[in-house]
């Protein structure tokens, strides 16, 4: 079976919209894009660098397809030429309802119904499918409960707005912490793994007070 593998750069409060570069998804007016660039260094660099370091596929929503893909096949030869080479050499899984893509970048497979599609491909040999980006594509993945990981990688920043990893479409989920770390310039690395239902406890007092009881019946009426 393949692992559906998450891996997002996110602000503290939850946008992962445009971190690369202004022009990558101005959409909704969304006017910080580039936020990660001032926060590299070479700790980061590392860690990214271990994102791709087994053996993977792309799974990728149209949008950041389409960013990827006017990017990454001109790109060999240039200071990210690693990465460049290996998403030129590897399949591209693009999930698209419309029929309305370029599928030239070498590679390309596309996906109509993303769920469905995603499905089966887990049940399939071949190496992990990680996602970049495709913030609509990971609510899908998320309402299904098709995540397996998420490598999250937080800066020190709050936008207050923009498309976010967690949608109101997300089931409730438990993961656990597999590793972790922070760079010299603030940001919090972690990687977490699905484990199953979320758990509850309950530090509520054996028998609750009286001010206690007024309290919940206050919460019933106001709902």
């Amino acid at each position: 079976m393949r692992k559906i593998i998450t891996g997002a750069f996110l602000t503290l409060d939850g946008v992962m919209q445009a971190p690369g570069g202004p022009t990558e998804d101005p959409t909704r007016g969304f006017e910080h894009g580039g936020w990660v660039v001032p926060h590299m260094d070479e700790a980061l660099g590392a860690e990214i660098d271990l994102w791709f370091r087994d053996p993977y596929d792309l799974l990728l929503g149209r949008k950041t397809y389409e960013i990827f893909a006017a990017h990454w096949p001109y790109a060999e030869g240039g200071p990210d030429d690693g990465i460049a080479v290996q998403f030129n050499r590897i399949t591209k899984f693009v999930a698209t309802r419309s029929g309305d893509v370029d599928t030239s970048w070498k590679g390309t497979v596309v996906l109509r119904d993303a769920a469905a599609d995603v499905a089966k491909l887990k049940q399939e040999d071949g190496p992990n499918l990680v996602t970049q980006g495709s913030g609509d594509l990971i609510q899908t993945l998320l309402a299904h409960d098709l995540i397996d990981e998420i490598h999250a990688i937080t800066f020190p920043i709050v936008l207050g707005r923009g498309k976010r990893l967690f949608g109101g479409g997300a089931k409730p989920l438990g993961f656990r912490l597999l590793s972790h770390g922070v760079t010299p310039k603030g940001v919090t690395i972690a990687r977490y793994a699905r484990t199953g239902a979320v758990e509850t406890g309950d530090y509520a007092l054996p028998e609750p007070s009286v001010a206690e009881r007024a309290r919940q019946e206050r919460m019933k009426r106001e709902g």
